[in-house]
């Protein structure tokens, strides 16, 4: 099995995060540390920071978690339990859990977590054009052409980001549908034309909508939500 799977499965983080843990020398299998793509066996002893990680029990007909939280601005999506305001600390759920995606310290709204590290990578996956909608409060007056051009694409992080829709609901404030998900993306394509972001919501993340969920508090998705991120998966 690959060592990021392992680690996974034992519900320490997503595969993309044991990833970055890896690359930053910070896991060891059997004394030695690892390197990207190793494979481990039964047996092997897989740490982290010097952490035995240990295999969950698995149980017969068990489901995982999967949830939708409106993050409150403040809560950090890390797994990391020393950062202060950690968004695991903040859900506090029974279930080891790690959030799908990231949501800036200084945005809210919606955002997905679960203790299913294999289906992380699949919902990311740029290819899958998963939608995500926000509304955005910004210190100036939003215009046709301010719009227009956010639509068509911004330079960011050294290359075009995807084309996207927007639309103004207020004086000072649009609605956006992004098919990718860039750090801090919408901040840096509205500042490329002089505009500040005051405000960022995410409301929508393809068929899961924010809804009615007040902020901080969360719920289970419903089964047509789980097949409308990922239709024909079985590991509900």
């Amino acid at each position: 099995m690959r060592l990021n799977k392992h680690i996974s499965e034992t519900g320490f983080c997503s595969r993309r995060e044991a990833d970055e843990l890896i690359e930053q020398g910070r896991v060891t299998v059997n004394g030695e540390v690892a390197g990207i793509g190793m494979e481990v066996v039964e047996g092997d002893e897989v740490r982290v920071d010097q952490a035995l990680l240990k295999q969950r029990p698995k149980k017969k007909g068990r489901k995982h978690v999967y949830i939708a939280l409106n993050k409150p601005v403040g809560i950090t999506c890390t797994t990391e339990d020393s950062v202060s305001g950690n968004i695991v600390e903040f859900v506090g759920h029974q279930e080891r859990i790690f959030p799908i995606g990231r949501l800036d310290k200084d945005s809210e709204g919606l955002i997905l977590l679960t203790s299913n590290g294999d289906i992380v990578n699949d919902i990311l996956r740029a290819e899958n054009h998963h939608e995500k909608e926000y509304l955005v409060g910004v210190n100036k007056t939003v215009t046709p052409e301010f719009l227009a051009a956010l639509s068509r694409g911004v330079v960011i992080h050294g290359k075009k980001t995807l084309p996207c829709r927007t639309a103004r609901i207020a004086k000072y404030g649009f609605r956006i549908t992004l098919t990718q998900g860039l750090n801090r993306q919408i901040r840096l394509m509205s500042a490329a034309f002089g505009y500040r972001v005051t405000q960022l919501r995410r409301v929508r993340i393809d068929n899961v909508k924010l809804g009615t969920l007040k902020l901080g508090q969360w719920r289970n998705l419903t089964d047509a939500e789980f097949q409308g991120l990922l239709p024909g998966r079985s590991d509900w």
